[in-house]
């Protein structure tokens, strides 16, 4: 498939042949060395960049995902203000936690694959489906994650059949769990899963989602060193994502600051943050 500097200006044959509506499978036959799995891997363990706590709720019409913005390298803070959470397609989003780098290229990758899909068989894969898209490439991975290069995301999205919003996680193995309500993976998601497991109801509003999913990355920085809080210095906030059966959507600069800083200022009366009732 590499250029021709005589070609005619076609297209190789391996474009104009059917096959695969899978583009991972189009890769693995003609340039297996782009993918994960083909690649050779690095001597002894790698130090790279590391994204960290992911966290997702469900609430009445959709699913919430959100992301902090450090990435960290050993002991040290390599990006202050990295984004972690993208769109996948119009109904789904994932976030990503681990090597940073093969994490985003993961990511492109996996929209690919959406993408390539719906052209070439004129529909949209079904979210289990693209969930499980998704554990295969993860899976493809698992040579890189020997050495230290994992990547363990979270996937989120509606699904138009049950017409609810779903949130699937995974290991490094690619093993799929589907979870009920919230999740959090990442260094910081222990604390931001106790925080959630608190405070999330079945009920919660879209707004009350996305202040519960930064209450809980507030919590994961208040006790991990690897998940950074709200920067209101250098004005670097959550990103906060929301899908619902209208799309995908990213709350802007300024609907993410405003939320970061009325959970940041409700901590300076209770540092620890809101109380759950005992009984």
């Amino acid at each position: 498939m590499e250029a021709n500097p005589r070609s005619t200006g076609r297209l190789p044959a391996a474009f104009l042949t059917p096959g695969s509506s899978s583009f991972l499978d189009f890769l693995a036959d003609h340039s297996p060395e782009l993918l994960p799995s083909g690649r050779k891997l690095p001597e002894g363990i790698v130090e790279a960049p590391h994204g960290t706590t992911i966290v997702a709720a469900t609430f009445a019409g959709g699913v919430v995902l959100a992301g902090d913005r450090r990435a960290t390298m050993g002991n040290m803070i390599a990006q202050r203000d990295i984004e972690k959470v993208f769109p996948a397609d119009e109904y789904s989003a994932v976030g990503i936690a681990g090597t940073a780098g093969l994490a985003v290229e993961m990511v492109k990758l996996f929209q690919l694959e959406l993408e390539h899909f719906e052209k070439v068989e004129g529909v949209t894969l079904s979210l289990e489906g693209k969930a499980n898209r998704l554990s295969t490439m993860i899976r493809g991975n698992l040579g890189m994650a020997m050495q230290g290069l994992a990547v363990v995301p979270l996937f989120a999205g509606w699904d138009e059949g049950k017409e609810k919003g779903r949130i699937f996680s995974y290991d490094v193995t690619g093993g799929r769990s589907e979870e009920q309500g919230y999740a959090a993976t990442g260094s910081g998601s222990i604390f931001a899963r106790g925080s959630m497991k608190k405070l999330y109801r079945a009920d919660l509003t879209e707004e009350q989602a996305t202040t519960l999913v930064v209450q809980a990355l507030y919590d994961a920085a208040d006790d991990d060193s690897a998940t950074g809080g709200p920067d209101m210095a250098r004005r670097i906030f959550p990103i906060v994502t929301v899908i619902t059966e209208e799309g995908f959507r990213r709350l802007s600069e300024a609907e993410s600051s405003a939320l970061a800083r009325s959970v940041t200022e409700r901590r300076l009366e209770q540092p620890d943050g809101p109380r759950a009732a005992l009984l």
